[in-house]
């Protein structure tokens, strides 16, 4: 659960990233895509610039009006973005979201190099597993005792 390393929770997923200059619809396909919520902007040197996510495409871009074609990423992303180490708990991250406000943290090695991304659905998801897990117990249990 929340407990896990954030190193294990993101193993073998790939980090997906934009750059500043691209356009918001492109991020956007990526995003769907790859089935996320947010997309890591880098700079040149592959180093955190910001972080681009569902919330921003709908409330600055859609709701503002903006053609999504010709607005950068480097425009409406958050710029000030909270990273966190491969060596820390989920429960920690998950603490960064809920103090911020925000769901989603880019995860670093290091030397502060982008390696991965979690979010606030990868304790859900987790969550879930186990909740699907103990309902399977109980109907066997309660298949053992003839109800």
């Amino acid at each position: 659960m929340p407990n896990r390393m954030i190193r294990d929770v993101i193993d073998g997923r790939p980090l997906v990233t934009g750059t500043p200059d691209m356009a918001v619809r492109a991020a956007c396909r990526l995003m769907a895509e790859h089935r996320i919520g947010a997309v890591l902007v880098v700079d040149r040197k592959q180093r955190p610039a910001g972080i681009f996510t569902e919330r921003d495409a709908l409330n600055k871009v859609l709701a503002a009006g903006l053609d999504p074609d010709r607005t950068q990423l480097g425009e409406v992303m958050v710029a000030d973005v909270h990273t966190i180490s491969v060596d820390k708990p989920l429960s920690f991250a998950l603490y960064l979201m809920s103090e911020g406000g925000f769901r989603h943290v880019p995860v670093v090695n290091g030397d502060g190099r982008p390696v991965g991304m979690v979010s606030a659905r990868d304790a859900l998801g987790q969550d879930i597993l186990e909740v699907e897990r103990e309902m399977r117990r109980q109907e066997e249990i309660e298949g053992s005792i003839g109800y």
